[in-house]
């Protein structure tokens, strides 16, 4: 069993080194999909948020790097490996993963063609993956100054979406359910610019309060409401989630230094705590700024 181990980390390997010759980030899976190297932090009673600045690896997407010497040092420290993730919203390609589901039932294909229909799009020729239980990974390239969020379900039954501060299952990984593959004919292609109707699906404006009788501008606390009520209505397994959504929207409008406290009240309010908040809000703002031109660090997040 060992032997078959090995291989498949060595497999695992070559299929992450050459995704990093793609620009594509890369950190070692296990065969459940989740990061492969735990947390250093792991056995710490209260650990402080740390993205790697500790100079240890198992930060998860944190990790994520498209050096060949970095790649074999992660592979190295995981020799149970057998596949590798992909980040996602870094740059060049800014991915963006549409995920079309089988498990929850629903029929993923026909309600990405429904949606293409009504909201008049097509997706391009572009990168397809298969997964064991029979979906389909979409990749697609993102504007480098659009942030999309993780998101399950909430384009549609069955369509996951990771963006920023999430991973895809890359090809050619091997995980306890089966091998991910590249449909024929696709695997060398790259992935095609996100139609503008569709990224406006994957990133919507807030839902702001507009009075009877508007003012002729609202000031940057009454703009923010509608981020800070989005923060409030988070359920558990999305609170960081929509919370690193909301400010990246707050600092893209220009309101993210105001907004922070209000942001962070609301964290709170639905059960992060404040050290959570404060590094989601803080990550958000470093990656917004990367998207104008700086350089941030990235979100960890989850993968599919």
């Amino acid at each position: 069993m060992a032997t078959i181990d090995r291989h498949a980390t060595a497999l695992a390997l070559a299929h992450a080194l050459s995704a990093a010759e793609r620009g594509l980030a890369v950190i070692p899976l296990s065969g459940t999909k989740l990061p492969a190297l735990r947390s250093p932090h792991h056995e710490d009673p209260h650990p402080a948020p740390c993205h790697g600045e500790c100079g240890r690896l198992g930060h998860g997407v944190y990790d994520a790097s498209t050096d060949p010497r970095r790649i074999r040092e992660l592979f190295a420290a995981a020799p149970w490996a057998t596949g590798y993730g992909i980040a996602c919203g870094l740059p060049p390609h800014h991915l963006i993963g549409i995920d079309l589901d089988t498990k929850s039932g629903a029929d993923a294909s026909a309600a990405l063609r429904e949606l293409a229909l009504r909201h008049l799009f097509t997706i391009p020729a572009t990168v397809v993956v298969t997964t064991p239980s029979g979906g389909r990974h979409i990749w697609l390239a993102g504007p480098p100054d659009a942030v999309v969020p993780n998101s399950a379900g909430r384009l549609a039954p069955g369509i996951d979406i990771r963006g920023a501060g999430g991973y895809l299952v890359g090809p050619g990984s091997r995980t306890e359910h089966g091998v991910y593959s590249t449909v024929p004919g696709t695997a060398q292609l790259p992935p095609a610019p996100c139609p503008p109707a569709l990224l406006r699906l994957l990133t919507p404006p807030p839902r702001a309060h507009h009075p009877a009788h508007p003012t002729t501008e609202q000031p940057p606390a009454q703009q923010g409401q509608g981020l800070v009520q989005f923060v409030l209505a988070a359920h558990e397994g999305q609170r960081n989630t929509r919370l690193f959504w909301a400010a990246c929207r707050a600092y893209e409008n220009g309101i993210g230094e105001t907004l922070a406290p209000q942001l962070t009240d609301a964290a709170l309010h639905v059960g992060l705590t404040d050290r959570e908040a404060r590094s989601t809000i803080a990550s958000a703002a470093r990656l917004t700024k990367h998207a104008r031109g700086g350089n941030p660090d990235h979100p960890s997040g989850s993968g599919l």
